[in-house]
């Protein structure tokens, strides 16, 4: 993986999962538990987020070719749906969503389930994150290297979710409500030039075969 590779995929994920805005719902999941317990619910719900999106950066492209979907319509599809994560994140539907979801979960008394549904799956590993990590596994071609700095991406990714959310009582009275909000703003930004290149890279590829077969 080059080094341009490397700080896409890097941008994306971060963007994608983005640890910052989880602030408030890791805070509202853990409301009155003890810094250990915390700490033990974040470990979990970065480990349940990793296996989860390394085993569609192993089995993605199997899964595609299952379904019979073309590379060119999922990486349309997919920065369709990136691009509407960016949206909800620049208009502050996100965040609002992502709480709601934790709120359902404390309502259903699932404290000792918390990690592993809703923080794990989906709030990390959602259907963006997932689209993403398939996405940027489809650039490597197969390449066994690039394939395995991918997983090694995406642990550093996990990593900084957990090392986050250790620190997120400190990191939300550091930023503030409208920090959060500009800083969530400004990735949305980030994140749909990112959806929009992988829809142009799939409609390429789409008319570069179609081209070809006229």
């Amino acid at each position: 993986m080059t080094r341009e590779a490397f700080l896409v995929g890097l941008v994306t994920l971060l963007v994608t999962i983005d640890p910052v805005g989880l602030i408030p719902v890791f805070i509202s999941l853990t409301r009155g538990v003890d810094q250990r317990a915390r700490g033990d619910i974040a470990l979990r719900a970065s480990f349940v987020a990793f296996f989860i999106l390394s085993f569609f950066v192993v089995a993605g492209d199997w899964l595609l070719r299952w379904l019979a979907v073309s590379l060119s319509a999922f990486r349309i599809s997919g920065g369709l749906l990136l691009f509407w994560i960016a949206f909800e994140m620049v208009f502050e539907k996100r965040a609002e969503r992502e709480q709601q979801t934790a709120d359902v979960a404390i309502g259903k008394d699932r404290m000792r389930d918390v990690a592993a549904a809703p923080l794990g799956i989906p709030l990390m590993a959602g259907p963006g994150a997932i689209t993403a990590v398939i996405l940027l596994a489809s650039r490597s071609d197969g390449n066994l290297a690039s394939l395995a700095s991918l997983l090694g991406l995406i642990a550093i990714v996990c990593s900084v979710c957990f090392l986050v959310f250790m620190a997120a009582a400190r990191l939300a009275h550091l930023l503030g409500a409208t920090g959060q909000h500009v800083l969530s703003r400004m990735l949305g930004v980030l994140l749909s030039a990112l959806a929009v290149q992988f829809v142009v890279d799939g409609l390429r590829a789409l008319l570069s075969v179609s081209a070809a077969a006229g």
